[in-house]
């Protein structure tokens, strides 16, 4: 069964990896030509971010990479469609721009009382720690980071953050903050 598992991720790994050959018109925000590297750069990117994460299909394994769960599931509460899923963080990776280790992976009920992979998110500190300047925003595959927010719970920075869903598909677009077609189960989300 292993074995079955594994050849299995690493197909979905190979179709994944030759989908973002080619830049998707519906990715929310295209690459832009010499942002990063270029749109060849940042599909090379994103294909690092598939392999990197493909063996955190298995919820387990990115418990064991140090990816802590928390035990909410986040929905847009400012009145917006769709959800993260349950954010999984490992802190060392905080303020990484390095495509292999992003700060955190999303997870999603898999109706089997599991947990499936869906996205992750790049998480970089704000500088001068001011929500009104932006002169040291990040990008990524050409996109840059949307910020800088508040911190999210106490002691957090303030801070630049860049999701993208590459394990299941955004209709809003490939870096969008939500997905709509990610929900969470009633008694899920934080009170």
């Amino acid at each position: 069964m292993a074995r079955s598992l594994a050849l299995a991720l690493t197909a979905a790994a190979s179709l994944a990896l030759a989908a973002v050959a080619a830049p998707s018109a519906a990715s929310g925000a295209a690459p832009r030509p010499g942002a990063d590297g270029g749109a060849g750069r940042a599909a090379a990117d994103r294909a690092l971010v598939y392999k990197a994460t493909a063996k955190y299909q298995v919820h387990a394994n990115g418990v064991a990479a140090g990816y802590k769960p928390d035990r909410y599931c986040v929905v847009d509460k400012a009145g917006g469609t769709g959800a993260l899923g349950y954010p999984h963080f490992n802190h060392a990776y905080d303020n990484s721009l390095d495509p292999a280790k992003p700060a955190a992976l999303y997870y999603e009920d898999d109706g089997r009382g599991g947990k499936r992979l869906v996205g992750v998110q790049w998480l970089v500190y704000d500088r001068d720690q001011k929500l009104t300047t932006d002169d040291d925003r990040p990008t990524m595959f050409g996109v840059p980071f949307k910020g800088p927010k508040p911190g999210n719970f106490p002691g957090q920075p303030v801070h630049y953050a860049l999701q993208l869903w590459l394990w299941k598909n955004n209709p809003g677009g490939l870096f969008q903050t939500f997905n709509p077609a990610v929900t969470c189960l009633p008694g899920t989300v934080r009170p």
